[in-house]
């Protein structure tokens, strides 16, 4: 009976253990998945950050400039049409102020004085036997300027050359061209029919007196305006004067001589339309026909070969700021880069 009995009380703490054993055994287990987790979590968010911090900043700077600087977009538009806004707005405002003066402050029978716009345009420039005596006449002036110019140009640059040369030069040479310049023309008109005749000849001279002193003056003043420190390196390599004068100073002085050469072309026009209309044998000028027309009483075509004068000075004044792009191209300011 004692053995019995003693069995199952040792069993029954036997079986408790097991049970007791059990539940530590789940303790552990959520324990593992939880530092498992936490372990990926931490480069999973900083990866997918780095990767798209690095595509977003080359983006907005690959559009950027290929919007704002290609030639062409709207950006490039819109900048030459608010350049060209101020020119279009005067030339409409001038149009305006034209009207008015023909309609509003003269009388029907006044008005053949300020002709209107459309009848200048219908009358002479539509009307090809009214255009076409002013385009032969406006080749014949503009002739008789490009050789004036030619002229002026040669001389001047060499008259400046020696001045620059010689001190004493200089002195001697200069008042005389600004006396020239200084001369009414009109008083040199008689003289110079007397001497080169009524012709061709004399309308060129007039050309190269009006047009001389702005290439001596430009070009003078840039020969002089070299750098103190070009001349002392080329002193240093004993250069002689004409290598001076070829590799530094007339290089130098290029940007000057293309401001008088966009003067005297202007002057140049000018003087050919002054020699028509004092030297009349030969071929009609442009500057003749407007002494014409306005004998005539002509308004509309007087009006024209002013439009076309004034054109054609405008014109040669551009040709001259393109080759000064050109030749001085972007190293210095006078070539009207930015």
């Amino acid at each position: 009976m004692t053995v019995p009995t003693a069995g199952p009380a040792d069993a029954g703490p036997a079986a408790s253990p097991p049970a007791t054993a059990a539940t530590p055994a789940a303790e552990p287990a959520p324990a593992e998945p939880a530092t498992a987790q936490t372990v990926p979590a931490e480069p999973a968010p900083a990866e997918p950050a780095t990767a798209q911090t690095v595509p977003a900043e080359p983006a907005p700077a690959e559009t950027a400039p290929g919007a704002a600087g290609v030639p062409g977009e709207p950006g490039a538009w819109a900048r030459r049409l608010r350049g060209l806004l101020p020119p279009l707005g005067s030339l409409a405002a001038a149009l305006a102020v034209w009207y008015a003066v023909s309609y509003l402050m003269l009388s029907p029978e006044r008005r053949f004085l300020v002709p209107p716009p459309h009848r200048v345009l219908s009358v002479a420039f539509l009307d090809w036997s009214h255009l076409h005596p002013m385009l032969e006449a406006l080749a014949l002036t503009a002739r008789v300027a490009l050789v004036g110019l030619v002229l002026a140009a040669a001389l001047g640059i060499t008259v400046a050359v020696l001045m620059s040369r010689a001190r004493w030069l200089e002195r001697s040479l200069y008042p005389y061209a600004v006396i020239l310049q200084t001369v009414p023309i009109l008083a040199l008109v008689p003289l110079i029919g007397l001497w080169f005749g009524f012709g061709y000849s004399s309308r060129t001279v007039v050309c190269v007196i009006i047009a001389l002193f702005p290439m001596i003056a430009n070009t003078l003043f840039g020969l002089q305006s070299v750098d103190r420190a070009h001349h002392d390196l080329f002193t240093l390599q004993k250069a002689g004067r004409l290598a001076r004068l070829r590799k530094l100073e007339l290089p130098a002085a290029l940007p000057a001589v293309f401001t008088g050469l966009r003067t005297s072309a202007g002057l140049s026009v000018i003087g050919a339309i002054v020699g028509d209309m004092f030297f009349k044998q030969g071929s009609p000028g442009i500057g003749t026909l407007l002494d014409v027309y306005r004998a005539r009483l002509q308004s509309e075509d007087l009006f024209a070969a002013i439009i076309l004068a004034s054109l054609f000075g405008v014109a040669v004044f551009a040709l001259f700021t393109l080759l000064n792009r050109l030749a001085v191209g972007s190293w210095h300011g006078s070539s009207g880069r930015r």
